[in-house]
């Protein structure tokens, strides 16, 4: 299948289009590459490098199927710049998709969040509760998945809602939950938690990107919105988690964050989807990296650090 890929340089397409290679896709992979190129150079790979709100420049002829990664990720990010990031997170994908009608594309596939819920008291968030954003990132994500679901008549729209991320990708991320714990352990034998009660859904890097696999091959799967989280666990629990594993304190501070909620994703499991890996394998993975010299911190690693490095702070 010739497939689009959309920021497939970042943390979780490094993982993605690897995969999609070995099951042998021809990928168009368009990035602006702010973070790097970590992609092995492939026959079945073209790597174009530019801005996603120049929907000019995105080749789209022959193209079955769009995985739309490409967005300026989490809170902090956001606000940094949130004129960028409603031109990036929603008007770029509309005239993304606006294009792949016009081309002919059967199937769109966007990398949306499980943040879109805000705060929810439910012991389950499943998809037909009602959607609350409290920041500018959720709420680009959330208008952004209705103006995607607006051509589902036209086209299969999947919009997945991913628990926060965690584990190993070639361009490493070192400001999500379980992985920056694990890093501090590593690091300094200490860990900084704020608040911690906090409980958050998590999924493992290599599972998310079979997610996007399974709705590829199975694009008869009703038009929607489906989670993709599997392990509802308080921050503390994640970081007693790394200290089974690396010897280091924990230390409680207060927070302001109030993000908590627990997400359910029976509606992916009952399409045949079946999660392979937990947070303790990411925790695993990331030491047995670190140990081994293959993890390096840099700029790069935390997204807000390297914005602003790039210039990309609003006015």
């Amino acid at each position: 299948m010739k497939l689009l890929i959309t920021g497939g340089c970042g943390y979780k397409g490094s993982v993605l289009i690897p995969l999609l290679l070995k099951k042998g896709h021809e990928i168009i992979n368009v990035d602006n590459e702010w973070f790097g190129n970590y992609l092995t150079k492939h026959e079945n790979l073209q790597n174009i490098k530019a801005d996603i709100r120049d929907v000019d420049s995105i080749p789209l002829k022959g193209v079955e199927a769009i995985i739309h990664l490409a967005n300026i990720a989490n809170d902090p990010a956001v606000e940094l710049n949130p004129t960028l990031s409603w031109e990036v997170n929603v008007l770029a994908g509309q005239q993304l998709a606006d294009k792949a009608i016009r081309e002919g594309v059967q199937q769109f596939i966007f990398a949306s969040s499980g943040s879109v819920y805000g705060l929810k008291d439910e012991p389950k968030v499943t998809e037909d509760l009602s959607l609350i954003p409290i920041s500018v990132y959720n709420k680009t994500k959330m208008v952004a998945e209705r103006v995607f679901l607006s051509y589902k008549d036209q086209m299969q729209i999947h919009c997945i809602r991913p628990a926060t991320v965690c584990g190993l990708s070639r361009r490493m991320r070192l400001d999500v939950s379980v992985n920056m714990l694990t890093f501090q352990a590593l690091k300094n034998q200490r860990i900084n938690v704020f608040g911690g009660m906090q409980t958050r859904p998590n999924i493992h890097i290599d599972d998310i990107a079979n997610v996007y696999l399974h709705f590829l091959l199975n694009p008869h799967l009703e038009s929607g919105c489906y989670n993709a989280g599997f392990e509802n666990i308080s921050i503390l629990e994640i970081a007693k988690k790394v200290t089974s594993r690396v010897q280091s304190e924990i230390i409680i501070t207060e927070s302001n964050d109030p993000r908590s909620y627990r997400q359910d994703s029976t509606k992916l499991l009952n399409t045949g989807f079946k999660p392979e890996k937990t947070i303790q394998h990411a925790i695993d993975e990331i030491c047995e990296a670190y140990e081994s010299g293959n993890l390096l911190e840099t700029d790069q690693c935390y997204t807000v650090k390297w914005m602003k490095n790039l210039n990309l702070e609003g006015n």
